[in-house]
Formats: C-alpha cells, sequence, structure tokens
C-alpha cells in the first residue's frame, strides 16, 4: 500500500478551487503592484538625487567662488548667507572624520570637484555620528582652510495622505479578487448542488441558464442529461413491465397444463417452481407501477388514524405488530403509496423478526418520521445502501421463500420518492433493524 507524500508546500495549499483562485490572483496582483509601487518609488529616488546633486555642483561653485574672492574678516557674515539646506560652510578644519570613498560619496565628492574646477585640493571624510554625514575639506586661494559640511537628503518626504490611499487601493484589490473569484466559483458550487440533488425520479425545476454564455451552456448540458437519465430509466422500468406482463400468459398456460397432468412428486415440483416465477413476475409488475405512483392524487389523511388503521389490519390476521409511539395531526400525501411503503417494511420485519413495531415523531422543520422496527439480525453496515438496490438480496440461496425477489425495498425507495419523502435504513444500537420514512408533513387547515 503506497502512503500518499505531502509535501510541507501541499499542506500550506488550501483546498478549495475558491480559496486557490483567491490566493493566486492576490498573490498576483499583489506582486504587481508592488512592483510598479517600486518603480515609481526608485524613479522619484534617481529624481531627487539627480535634483539634489545638480544643486549641490550649481551652489557649491558659487558660494566657493564668492568666499575666496571675499577679504578674510568678511568671510564668516556670508557663511549663512552661502549655505543650503543639503549643505553648510564652516571655516577651518572641521570635525575628524575617516576617509570614505564608497559609491555615494565618490559621486558627491566628484560633483563638488567639479563644482570647485579642481583649483582647490580636496579630501573627503565621513563624520561618525548618526545619520549619513560627509565633510570636505579644501584650501581657498590665500591658504585658509573651508569645510563643507554635506549632509545628503534621501527621497523627497512622502505625503501623510499617502498611506490611506494605499490601504483603500489594497481593500479595492483584496475585493475586486474575491468578486472575480465568487462570479468563477458560484456556478461550479450551483451544479455541484444540483448534481448531489439529482433524483430522476424528482419532478424538479430545470438549473437556471442565466449567466455568461460557458455557463448556460453547461447549465443546458446538465439538463438535457438530467433528461436523459430520466428517459433511460423510463425505459428500462417500461422493458421490466412488458417482460413481466408477457411473462403472465405463458406462465398461466404451464400452470393448466401441470394441473391437468397426473399428480406425482415431479408435478408438486413444477407447480412450486411457476408459483416462485409468479411472484417474481407479480414483483416486477409492482416495481414498475411503482415508478408510475404520480398518478395518485395527493389528499390530506389523519396520521393516527391511519397508523391505527394499518395497525389493526395485521392484528386481525394475527399478526405481532405494536404502534409504540404515534403523533396527532394531518399530513398531505398519497395514502396507497405510503400505506404500500409501511406494509413492505412490516412484511419484512415479520418475515425475518417475527414481529414488528410501528414508532412515529416529529422531526426539525415539521416532517414526520415514520420507523418500522425489530429486533432481528438486521443488515451489515456495508450493505445498507445496497439493499435498496432492484433485485439485491441479503440471502443468496435461490429459495424465494427465504430469500425473496430483492424488489421491496426497491420499490418502498420508488415509493417514497414518488410522495417526496426520504427513506433510511439503520440498524438499532439493541440490535434489530429500523426502516425510516420521512415525509413532509403540513399545517392543519
Amino acid at each position: 500500500m503506497n502512503a500518499r507524500i505531502i509535501s510541507p508546500i501541499g499542506r500550506l495549499w488550501p483546498g478549495t478551487l475558491r480559496a486557490r483562485l483567491f490566493l493566486i490572483l492576490l498573490t498576483g496582483l499583489v506582486i504587481a503592484y508592488g512592483l510598479s509601487f517600486s518603480v515609481l518609488f526608485l524613479e522619484r529616488y534617481m529624481s531627487a538625487k539627480a535634483v539634489m546633486l545638480g544643486t549641490l555642483e550649481t551652489d557649491i561653485a558659487t558660494s566657493i567662488a564668492v568666499l575666496d574672492r571675499l577679504p578674510a574678516g568678511e568671510r564668516a557674515e556670508w557663511l549663512n548667507r552661502l549655505s543650503r539646506g543639503s549643505y553648510r560652510l564652516v571655516l577651518g578644519p572641521g570635525l575628524a572624520g575617516v576617509p570614505d570613498m564608497s559609491g555615494h560619496s565618490a559621486e558627491i565628492a566628484g560633483r563638488i570637484e567639479e563644482a570647485v574646477g579642481h583649483r582647490f585640493p580636496l579630501r573627503l571624510e565621513s563624520v561618525p555620528g548618526e545619520g549619513k554625514r560627509l565633510q570636505a575639506h579644501l584650501t581657498l586661494s590665500d591658504g585658509a582652510p573651508l569645510t563643507i559640511d554635506v549632509t545628503p537628503r534621501g527621497v523627497m518626504p512622502i505625503a501623510d495622505w499617502l498611506p490611506y490611499v494605499l490601504a483603500i487601493q489594497m481593500g479595492l484589490l483584496v475585493f475586486c479578487t474575491w468578486f472575480a473569484v465568487r462570479q468563477a466559483t458560484r456556478p461550479l458550487a450551483e451544479f455541484a448542488a444540483a448534481a448531489d440533488a439529482l433524483n430522476p425520479n424528482k419532478k424538479e425545476p430545470p438549473l437556471s441558464e442565466a449567466g455568461p454564455s460557458e455557463v448556460a451552456h453547461a447549465a443546458r448540458a446538465f439538463n438535457a442529461m438530467r433528461e436523459r437519465i430520466a428517459h433511460y430509466l423510463e425505459e428500462r422500468v417500461q422493458i421490466l413491465a412488458a417482460i413481466s406482463h408477457d411473462l403472465q400468459t405463458p406462465i398461466t398456460r404451464m400452470r393448466l397444463r401441470a394441473d391437468m397432468a397426473e399428480d406425482s412428486p415431479e408435478k408438486g415440483k413444477l407447480l412450486q417452481d411457476l408459483g416462485e416465477i409468479e411472484r417474481l413476475v407479480q414483483d416486477g409488475i409492482a416495481y414498475a407501477r411503482s415508478a408510475h405512483v404520480r398518478g395518485e392524487k395527493t389528499v390530506r389523511i389523519d396520521l393516527a388514524s391511519f397508523v391505527e388503521s394499518l395497525f389493526y389490519d395485521y392484528q386481525d390476521t394475527g399478526k405481532s405488530v405494536t404502534v409504540v409511539s404515534v403523533v396527532q395531526g394531518t399530513v398531505l400525501t398519497k395514502p396507497h403509496a405510503l400505506r404500500r411503503i409501511l406494509s413492505n417494511f412490516i412484511d419484512n420485519a415479520l418475515k425475518f423478526a417475527g414481529a414488528a413495531e410501528i414508532g412515529v415523531e416529529r422531526k426539525e422543520q415539521g416532517h414526520i418520521a415514520i420507523t418500522v422496527m425489530d429486533r432481528g439480525p438486521g443488515i451489515p453496515d456495508n450493505m445498507l445502501e445496497a439493499a435498496m438496490q432492484p433485485f439485491f438480496r441479503l440471502e443468496q440461496s435461490r429459495n424465494r421463500e427465504t430469500g425473496g425477489t430483492g424488489l421491496g425495498l426497491a420499490i418502498a425507495q420508488q415509493l417514497t420518492g414518488a410522495i417526496g419523502g426520504s427513506l433510511r435504513l439503520y440498524n438499532r444500537s439493541e440490535g434489530g433493524l429500523a426502516a425510516e420514512i420521512v415525509i413532509p408533513s403540513r399545517p392543519d387547515i
């Protein structure tokens, strides 16, 4: 037995198609949005840097030229006038620093050298401390030292309202992604629900064909498939009914000929075989008729009286049938179909357990559950679903008296679908089998 190996990525990967599409689309949009924002931010930084360096070169050239031509005693008065936001002029050697020729520092040094025209020796140092602070040291024409204290500016400050705009844009991305995924996956959810509820024996409204052309085409294909399935089932039942009906005539002729034959052990066995064939044919006809029970009208019945009537019918024939619980009220249903269903359950309970119990109770949403219980051997749990299939027999012998024809529960299921109910078989915890039919209830008028 090969064990399925799940990678760590597989464990983190969502299990639903909606979550996967949402994650893929949202991740792609966020990455694209982040790249666009990064490009704009980089372009803004490069523009600000170019403006800063260009201004630095022009202003420093003018400032140094002015200071070099001023008398030494007047230079201190002009320092504040000639300083700018990105640099400050200081007379003297400045602060002690360390040589720095990194990429950014070398670029600033090159601009300052171009500004002074290579007329003054220049040395660039980095001043230790907070922030990125550089000092350019040079000597004027008269030998006076001059320090240019440069504080490079970064990107221009971001507006206060920009984070709110970014948050709104991210919210729009999430909403648009969710809406697109919802529009794409909702038809799949509707198809799945329609497929789960598919029952060709029930007349249900077709799946809506509204929406985009692809969705409408898929809905039309699904509706056509459901009609074909219903047609195939109807055809199968008609074939079974026709074969069962046509077999009655030769069976009757064979029985007449057997009756006129002389008494012998072979005659008794032949009549017994003919009887089993005749019961099988009758069950086949009953199964075919159960598919056409829709012709019976739905009427209001008193539930308690209906169950008591069924109970007394079996009591009059000496059968061990008891009613353990009943509820008062009326329901709209097809009484003949309901009687056949319950009779089938009771007959099976009597056959395999010798006694049957009938219980009636109200379920949620006002539904009524009628359960026929016994204390027999029950049915293996893995065969409960198969037991309701046509011609399925738990007892595999050829004896029809013990194994039956395998159509009883199939007929009951057909009839249950025809009256709008649901059928369930389950094994009781205290032993035995329970056959439950749940039918919709209607409020009293």
